[in-house]
Parts: C-alpha cells; sequence; structure tokens
C-alpha cells in the first residue's frame, strides 16, 4: 500500500508540511516496489516544481587538507595518507575569479568550502569579504566552513551568505562508526545557528558508507521532522579515496541510491534535493533515474573539493538529452 500522499503545494503552505515522520514509515517507502516508490516520487516533485528544471551549483574548495577531524570518508583528513595536501585559505581575488567563470558556465549558486572544524576568527573579515564580492557578481552565495557558533552564523549573515551546508552524513546510531571528533548533536547545533541566524540550511548525508537501511531512514527522518526542512539536500555517494578508512567500502547498487532520492523527495517536498558527490561513477541511465525521483539540484564543474565531477560540457549534453533546463 502506497503512503498518503501530501496535498500539492496550492492547497497545503509550507509550514503545515510533515514534520512528524516515524521510523517505520520512512523505512515502508524504502521498501516499496521501485515502480511504486518513483511514481509517488515523481508525482510529489510535479506538485512542488517544474518538472523539468535543475538548479546547478558550482563547488569550490577554498581551503584544502589539513583538517583536524576524522570523517572516515574524508581524504582531506590530517589523519590519513591521501594525495590531498594542505593548503592556506584561498585569496578573495583567486575565489572572486572562480565564481565569475562559474556564472559564465551557468551556475546560480556559488558554494565555497573549507576544511575546517570550525573557522578561526582571523578568518572571518576574508570569508566575509568573499561572500560580499561573489555575492556583488549575481550569484546566490553558500559556505561550509565546519561547525558555527551563534555569533559566527550572525556574522556570516550580516556579509550576505544565503546558504550554510552542514550535512549530518549518516544516522544519530551509525554516527560514531564515521567520525568521532564531534557528536551529532553537534551538527544538529551548527544547523540551528544556521536557522536562528536567518540564513537557508543545506544539509543533507552520505550513501555507501556500511550503513543500513535504517540508518538511511533515520538520517532522513532528522532531516523532515527539523523545524523546518532544508531548502536544500544533498545526497552524496560515498567516493571512495585510497588512503581513508572507507577506501575498501563495498560498492552501493545504484537503485539503493535512487531510492533515498525518491524518499528525500517524498520526505521534503519542497526541498532541493542535489546529486552531490558520486555523480563520476554514475551512468547517464541512473542520474536520469534520479532526476525523475526528484533530484532537481546538482553540482556543476569538474572537481568537488578534492573529488572529480562530470565536466560541465558532458552535464549539458545529457540535460539537453532529457530536455532539462538548468536555473
Amino acid at each position: 500500500m502506497l503512503v498518503p500522499m501530501p496535498k500539492t503545494h496550492e492547497t497545503q503552505p509550507s509550514g503545515s508540511l510533515r514534520h512528524d515522520w516515524t521510523q517505520e514509515e520512512i523505512v515502508a517507502l524504502f521498501d516499496l516496489p521501485l515502480n511504486d516508490l518513483l511514481f509517488q516520487a515523481h508525482t510529489v516533485h510535479r506538485q512542488h516544481f517544474p518538472a523539468n528544471e535543475v538548479q546547478v551549483s558550482t563547488l569550490l574548495s577554498i581551503k584544502t587538507g589539513g583538517c583536524e577531524e576524522d570523517c572516515a570518508y574524508c581524504p582531506q583528513s590530517a589523519r590519513y595518507h591521501t594525495e590531498v595536501k594542505a593548503e592556506k585559505l584561498m585569496d578573495v581575488e583567486n575565489v572572486v575569479a572562480c565564481a565569475r567563470k562559474a556564472k559564465e558556465a551557468g551556475a546560480s549558486r556559488f558554494c565555497m568550502g573549507a576544511a575546517w572544524r570550525s573557522p578561526k576568527e582571523r578568518d572571518m573579515p576574508k570569508l566575509e569579504a568573499m561572500i560580499r564580492e561573489v555575492r556583488a557578481l549575481g550569484l546566490e552565495t553558500c559556505m561550509t566552513l565546519g561547525m558555527l557558533d551563534e555569533t559566527q552564523a550572525k556574522t556570516l549573515k550580516q556579509a550576505g551568505l544565503d546558504y550554510y551546508n552542514h550535512n549530518i552524513d549518516t544516522s544519530e546510531e551509525y554516527y560514531g562508526e564515521i567520525i568521532t571528533t564531534r557528536n551529532f548533536e553537534d551538527r544538529l547545533n551548527t544547523l540551528e545557528h544556521v536557522r536562528d541566524a536567518g540564513m537557508h540550511v543545506c544539509s543533507g548525508g552520505i550513501v555507501g558508507m556500511g550503513e543500513s537501511v535504517d540508518d538511511r531512514a533515520a538520517m532522513l527522518r532528522t532531516l523532515a521532522n527539523l523545524p523546518q526542512h532544508p531548502e536544500s539536500v544533498p545526497i552524496n555517494l560515498l567516493v571512495k579515496v585510497e588512503g581513508t578508512p572507507l577506501e575498501q567500502q563495498q560498492e552501493t547498487d545504484p537503485l539503493d541510491f535512487v531510492r533515498t532520492i525518491a524518499v528525500a523527495r517524498i520526505l521534503m517536498p519542497t526541498s532541493r534535493v542535489r546529486l552531490s558527490a558520486g555523480r563520476e561513477e554514475m551512468n547517464d541511465s541512473v542520474q536520469t533515474l534520479c532526476f525523475f525521483a526528484g533530484a532537481n539540484s546538482v553540482f556543476y564543474g569538474e572537481k568537488l573539493l578534492t573529488t572529480a565531477n562530470p565536466a560541465t560540457e558532458k552535464d549539458q549534453a545529457l540535460f539537453k538529452r532529457l530536455g532539462i533546463q538548468t536555473c
């Protein structure tokens, strides 16, 4: 039996979207026959978004490597022996030049990521300048800088930051298997600071780290049951990097990833669901299923922080074949 469909956006204001999903309900969605799940997710998608439109963002690593955290998937951790070398925070001028190129390639949002546990106060003025100058180009701005306190969140908002990304990565129950240098509550506290400061929230997770279906359901339940759904929900497929603890992780069934996209769409009907890391490993057919299931945002450009991403021209060719417009 299908889970009851939410009302359309026209008859249901965003304030009445569900924030009370149970674990059992979400697992039941994952257990649906794939065609039934895709039909339900695609129907929800059409009720809230243009059916053939994808929002395009570009992600730049503004400070690479040397992170003190021990995230098991991350090649930027100083604890692991990978090919990523630690670099200093980029100059504002270089960041703006990259943002200008991203806009010329069709991106509407420019995301800046720094490999930090949290930003230091000495770096805040430079970060504020990046935000102001990238926004002056007519781009939306997003940053991911690790954990934020209340004051830092307010400072970034005052500088004009539109979105802040802070993924919860996985379920609270599985979290300790992936990260030990911060806890799950730390993640939620940062999201609360971001929301209280008046910024849009970008938060999602990673599929393929050895977690169970229950863990995927719990991760999405945490996001869907926040007081306000994240405006952007990136769903990443693990990129196995040599030198990290997860380099030998078993391959994820592509259809399991598609299911995760579909369930995210059903739970958070008005959020942008983004195909993030791992697209380089997906063929066109898998990505097409993801778009049908409700994904309507991607990262543009040949690199996501330190991992590969499909070339812009390849994405443009796929969008043309599918009749998808970018925004």
